[in-house]
């Protein structure tokens, strides 16, 4: 059994976890996932590590409440414990395996949207505490969803804020901040990664592609199984079918076929609407 040591609802929807999981912070890295089923009949979850302690053996996870079975884990509470916690999967990120003075040599731009912001920040971390420099843009559509303000600015160079109202930052998207930085500041980065939204990282692709700057994405969000076994992954990348969950979920952003990636997100949409109606009915009428 996987203990819930911390819970803390970031926003109204947004939910922090930090997890046991000796052997799985033991070798965790950045851009890897987990899998998490919180019940003995429970749906396999996929999410992507947002941290990792490997000192106390923690994993922390962070879940968005959107249907059925992300509702189901955010309603354990501290204390309680998942049935199962699997991982670390997927491909690490490729900087984990730079040679440490190409590595110091780098200047990277994160690009990050939402609940993406999560698991932009291990990847953050782990740069800064080798000495690289790394500049974060943040996107929401406003201030109260804004999450890892404090966490990401002590551990970026620079943390730039942009929301859809202005009530934070920069009022605009994070396409035009980025568009900014590198034509007006003079800013120059060897290397940007975005992970959010995929029409976020599709329009971030476009502008680096202009920018003539090499871009990651996180196709994270595309996963059902995390095995490959399902399908649901699949996605074109340079013209040929890749499984997200095993092959990435990390892949150069020039190469990634968006609009099919957006149109399969779509696939199970009415499964998830009658999984999250048949979740509401049972509330307050016992097992």
């Amino acid at each position: 059994m996987y203990k819930i040591i911390t819970k803390e609802m970031l926003t109204p929807t947004i939910c922090r976890m930090k997890v046991e999981a000796p052997r799985l912070a033991a070798s965790a890295l950045p851009g890897q996932f987990l899998i998490v089923r919180a019940t003995e009949n429970g749906e396999r979850i996929p999410l992507t590590i947002s941290d990792y302690d490997k000192a106390a053996g923690t994993v922390t996870i962070v879940t968005q409440q959107i249907g059925a079975s992300s509702s189901e884990i955010i309603s354990f509470e501290e204390g309680e414990s998942f049935k199962d916690v699997v991982g670390p999967l997927g491909i690490p990120s490729d900087f984990t395996e730079m040679p440490e003075d190409e590595l110091k040599g780098q200047r990277y731009i994160f690009i990050a949207g939402g609940v993406g912001t999560a698991p932009v920040y291990p990847q953050v971390k782990w740069l800064h505490e080798r000495g690289v420099a790394v500049d974060v843009i943040v996107g929401a559509k406003t201030k109260d969803l804004v999450i890892y303000k404090e966490e990401m600015e002590s551990v970026c160079d620079n943390l730039y804020l942009c929301t859809d109202d202005g009530s934070a930052g920069f009022k605009g998207l994070v396409t035009a901040m980025l568009e900014k930085l590198v034509n007006e500041d003079g800013r120059k980065y060897t290397q940007a990664v975005a992970i959010g939204p995929m029409i976020m990282m599709k329009f971030a692709t476009l502008t680096a592609k202009k920018l003539e700057l090499p871009i990651i994405v996180s196709l994270n969000t595309l996963m059902v199984d995390g095995t490959g076994m399902c399908g649901a992954c699949r996605v074109t990348v340079a013209g040929k079918t890749r499984f997200a969950c095993v092959e990435g979920p990390e892949f150069n952003g020039y190469d990634v076929d968006f609009d099919e990636a957006m149109r399969r997100q779509g696939m199970y949409k009415s499964e998830e609407v009658e999984a999250n109606e048949h979740h509401k009915c049972r509330i307050g009428r016992g097992k």
